[in-house]
């Protein structure tokens, strides 16, 4: 038991860089005191103890904003982080090393008693500041949930969920999406590069420009062709320069 509480506090200072000490994580992380509460309750309930196991979760609800059902299942290192307002699920499973940060709904869409309506976490899985995952699927080790995205399907190992419903963008190296080449966590898990709107926005932008540039070069040689035969036969609007304004509009999508 002690083992384990040494290894939720180790993660915490990992992962937080306002963690300054042992003492302040254990005294002022609600993230830690409703992961050991709800080991509590989650006790009481697979015993048999259904309404003791409530009760401590809603004790636990109480004193730090985080709502865990005791039929919940948590691996070892989970950090919820400034984590006011989650809510798990009864059949939710959440795997050993995720974060999870405030705001936060692993729902179920099904009012069938029993079934699995909440979602499984795989290793090491990242749930942004108010997203929501429902239904009883599988987010993959590795994978992120981008903030506010709604997902209502399976995300891949390694791969990012981002938007309203979620759009699935695939890991670029097949590793875990939030790995770094300094370290492997990534706060908030998502970066700019992962706005797929933002990112087909910038390539039509590109054709874009390419094209006026291959116009203009086209301009250009035929305005060529007619002064060597001693003839002007350009049109008064040729496009001889570029003028598509391509990295204005890059910084207004996001360069």
């Amino acid at each position: 038991m002690f083992d384990r509480l040494r290894s939720d506090i180790q993660c915490i200072l990992d992962r937080d860089p306002a963690a300054r000490s042992t003492w302040e994580v254990i005294t002022c992380y609600p993230g830690l005191h409703a992961v050991v509460l709800h080991r509590l309750a989650h006790g009481c309930w697979t015993r048999g103890f259904k309404w003791l196991g409530r009760f401590i979760s809603h004790i636990a609800r109480w004193l730090t904003g985080i709502e865990i059902h005791p039929g919940a299942v948590l691996g070892q290192r989970v950090f919820f982080d400034h984590a006011m307002g989650v809510v798990v699920g009864e059949t939710a499973e959440i795997g050993d090393g995720c974060t999870i940060y405030q705001g936060v709904t692993l729902g179920g869409t099904s009012l069938y008693k029993g079934a699995k309506r909440h979602p499984t976490l795989g290793r090491d899985v990242v749930v942004s500041a108010g997203a929501k995952v429902l239904g009883g699927f599988t987010v993959g080790d590795g994978a992120k949930i981008g903030s506010n995205a709604v997902v209502i399907k399976p995300v891949p190992a390694g791969a990012t969920a981002v938007g309203i419903p979620a759009r699935i963008i695939p890991s670029k190296s097949g590793a875990s999406a939030d790995a770094t080449p300094e370290r492997k966590f990534s706060a908030y898990g998502v970066t700019q590069e992962d706005d797929p709107v933002s990112q087909a926005m910038k390539g039509l932008i590109d054709n874009a420009a390419s094209q006026e540039h291959q116009i203009a070069l086209l301009w250009q040689a035929i305005e060529a062709l007619s002064q060597g035969r001693g003839r002007d036969c350009m049109p008064c609007d040729a496009a001889l320069e570029e003028r598509f304004a391509a990295g204005k509009l890059k910084e207004l999508v996001g360069k």
